[in-house]
């Protein structure tokens, strides 16, 4: 006897409003999914490929960076970085000028 094998379709994740609503991002026809985005859209918006969105949350200032802010703008590596330069330079005193 033969074994057949069910192939594993994977579809996408069911709608949250029953089909009522679409994605918010033109041309897509796919249901709602969570934020105003289809189960797609919204994938792409979590990893910040959608620009034309507000973020989900403020990134590093430093150029081709998209992590998260911690503090005064930057990501927590640029931040240890400049931390720890600024510590580096407090400990050097200013060179005295010559009394005349």
């Amino acid at each position: 006897m033969a074994e057949t094998k069910k192939k594993n379709t994977k579809k996408p994740p069911k709608a949250k409003s029953n089909g009522k609503k679409t994605c918010s991002v033109e041309g897509c026809k796919r249901a709602y999914r969570a934020k105003g985005f289809c189960f797609f859209h919204h994938a792409k918006w979590r990893a910040g490929e959608i620009e034309s969105r507000p973020a989900r949350y403020k990134t590093c200032s430093k150029p081709d960076c998209k992590k998260k802010v911690v503090g005064h703008g930057l990501c927590q590596a640029h931040f240890d970085a400049w931390t720890s330069s600024r510590k580096k330079n407090q400990g050097k005193a200013p060179a005295a000028a010559p009394a005349a």
